[in-house]
């Protein structure tokens, strides 16, 4: 089973009951039940600002630039997976540039946020493939439509062959 507790810094017309059934039903998707293991699994969610994501951007990873998703991996072997932090606007922005509602935009990265808690990563082709693949199928899986075209593999190829996460700070994605 997966906790998510979601933490709204903004306001967000986005329902904490919105994002705890799609990560919910992204933890039955066989991959990432695998990894989640039998024991109940928690994790944090925070719906925040661009600035708020510059700021741990900045602090975490050496980008002084805003992002969309960050995720922080806690380190615990026990249930605590860790902690993502979502940016509102962000999600608004990119949902307008790829013509789908931010509903599913917030679902796709928060998806791809537990994909990088459970340790999957985009550092290459083949690993953004599989991102994607685990993405569309959690997306489909909680009655969302699949969104291909705009996911890891775009991030992996304009990173090149290392992601920006790994090469500056183990644990942050």
């Amino acid at each position: 089973m997966l906790r998510v507790r979601v933490v709204k810094a903004i306001p967000a017309p986005l329902t904490p009951a919105f994002l705890r059934e799609v990560l919910s039903r992204a933890a039955e998707e066989p991959a990432l039940a695998s990894r989640l293991g039998e024991e109940e699994r928690e994790l944090t969610v925070r719906v925040t600002g661009d600035r708020e994501l510059r700021r741990l951007n900045r602090a975490f990873l050496g980008l002084d630039e805003t992002t969309d998703v960050l995720s922080f991996p806690s380190g615990d072997s026990g249930g605590y997976l860790g902690d993502l932090a979502l940016s509102w606007p962000a999600v608004v922005r990119q949902a307008e540039t790829f013509g789908h509602p931010p509903a599913v935009e917030a679902a796709l990265l928060t998806v791809h946020g537990l994909l990088h808690l459970l340790g999957w990563d985009h550092a290459d082709r083949s690993q953004a493939q599989e991102m994607d693949q685990l993405t569309q199928a959690s997306l489909v899986r909680a009655g969302l439509p699949p969104v291909a075209g705009r996911l890891a593999i775009a991030r992996a190829e304009s990173q090149g062959p290392v992601s920006a996460a790994s090469a500056r700070r183990p644990g942050v994605t």
